[in-house]
């Protein structure tokens, strides 16, 4: 009795299965085309909308007592043009990213939309190291010119080297800048996998049905 209702159940899938349409292979290529060009489209207003986050952040905590302190250093040699070349590196990534959206919403067969999906994988990829590195660079130049221009620092520094605790200080001071900027890196890294880590990996299910109906 099983058998025969489980023979039953068969030709019941394999009836839906007839039944439902099938989809040329230009209807399914038209089909990832369209959702690749919208995750890129996506990755695209992101970066402009995290731009634009961090720009409105700086200007609201400019008038904080640190950023206040920090300005008193007089330290705008280092600050702008370190500042110039980051914003700089962020806009290219950004038009890289409207580059990429662009090449890709006109792609017309396979092949190039694989060429653009990984290229656009690569380029977030590396906007996402850009923006760790800069992080750590940043970081330790503030450390510099704290260690530089903060009188309060110096004192500190000048007492520790009178007891014959300035390697210690060193030690101690760096590495909590280390620790400080690692957690950072870690908070950053799980904030992208979240949002664009999402995105990639979409596009790379993309990139994998290509891949499929090409070989």
């Amino acid at each position: 009795m099983a058998m025969d209702e489980l023979d039953l159940l068969k030709k019941h899938w394999q009836q839906k299965e007839k039944d439902l349409p099938k989809l040329s292979y230009n209807e399914i290529y038209k089909m990832i085309w369209k959702r690749s060009s919208s995750i890129v489209k996506w990755i695209f207003y992101i970066s402009i909308i995290e731009f634009v986050f961090w720009s409105v952040l700086s200007f609201l905590l400019k008038d904080m007592d640190y950023m206040q302190r920090f300005e008193s250093y007089h330290a705008e040699s280092i600050i702008w043009p370190m500042t110039a070349v980051g914003y700089v590196i962020l806009f290219y990534f950004i038009y890289q990213f409207f580059m990429n959206y662009r090449k890709i919403s006109v792609t017309n067969n396979a092949t190039t939309l694989m060429k653009d999906i990984l290229k656009t994988r690569k380029t977030v990829k590396q906007y996402v190291w850009f923006n760790i590195l800069y992080m750590f660079i940043s970081g330790f130049v503030v450390v510099f010119i704290q260690l530089t221009y903060d009188e309060e620092i110096k004192k500190i520094v000048d007492e520790a080297t009178s007891k014959g605790n300035e390697t210690m200080f060193y030690l101690v001071y760096f590495g909590v800048m280390a620790v400080m900027l690692a957690l950072m890196a870690c908070l950053i890294l799980l904030l992208y996998r979240v949002v664009y880590g999402t995105l990639l990996r979409r596009l790379n299910r993309n990139y994998e049905e290509i891949k499929r109906m090409e070989v």
